[in-house]
C-alpha cells in the first residue's frame, strides 16, 4: 500500500473517531460471511458504523489523539480488528451479547465509552449496563415527576380521611423543623 493511501486511510479514521464519542475493538476471527453479513445488519439497524481495519493503521489513529484512555486500548490491536462507531454508548455492547449467545464473535477487546477505556471481553457486561444520554435523561424526569404524581393522586383519592391525613403529616414535619 502507497504511502499516500495509508496517509488518506488513518485521516479517514481519525475523523470517524473524532466524529463518534464511543467505540468498540472487536475481533470478527473466525466469522463466516453470512455471520459477518448478521453482524453488519444488526449494526446498522442498532445505529454502528462496523469499519475493518489494519491495526498498524487504527494504532496511528490512536496515538495521534494524545488521550492516555484511549492509549490504554493500543495493545487490543493484535489479531483481527473491525471497529464499531456510535453515539450511543451501549448500542455495540448489546450487538456483542446477542450475537455471543448464537456465533461467539464478534469478541469485544476494548472499548472507549464515556471518556473511559474498557480492556478485555470480561467488560462486556458492564458496557451493556451502561445507560445511554436520553436513558439517563429519562431516568432523572421519572425521579423528579414521582413525589408530584403521589401528592396528586393522594389529592384526587376519593377517601377524604386521605387528604386529611397528608395535611396533618406536613403540618406535624413544619412543627418538628
Amino acid at each position: 500500500m502507497k504511502k499516500e493511501t495509508k496517509a488518506l486511510i488513518i485521516e479517514s479514521l481519525k475523523k470517524q473517531v473524532e466524529e463518534s464519542p464511543h467505540f468498540y475493538i472487536v475481533s470478527l476471527e473466525g466469522l463466516d460471511s453470512e455471520g459477518t453479513v448478521m453482524v453488519r445488519r444488526a449494526c446498522f439497524k442498532a445505529g454502528v458504523k462496523l469499519v475493518v481495519v489494519k491495526n498498524t493503521l487504527f494504532k496511528k489513529v490512536l496515538e495521534s489523539t494524545g488521550n492516555p484512555e484511549v492509549q490504554k486500548l493500543v495493545p487490543t490491536l493484535e489479531g483481527t480488528s473491525a471497529i464499531m462507531l456510535t453515539q450511543n454508548a451501549n448500542a455495540p455492547a448489546k450487538v456483542i451479547k446477542d450475537f455471543e449467545k448464537s456465533l461467539g464473535k464478534p469478541e469485544l477487546k476494548g472499548a472507549y465509552v464515556q471518556e473511559c477505556a474498557y480492556v478485555g471481553k470480561e467488560n462486556l457486561d458492564t458496557l451493556v449496563n451502561i445507560k445511554s444520554r436520553e436513558e439517563l435523561i429519562g431516568d432523572i424526569i421519572a425521579l423528579l415527576q414521582s413525589p408530584v404524581k403521589n401528592v396528586v393522586s393522594a389529592l384526587q383519592a376519593s377517601a377524604g380521611g386521605k387528604i386529611g391525613g397528608i395535611v396533618k403529616t406536613l403540618s406535624e414535619k413544619e412543627e418538628n423543623k
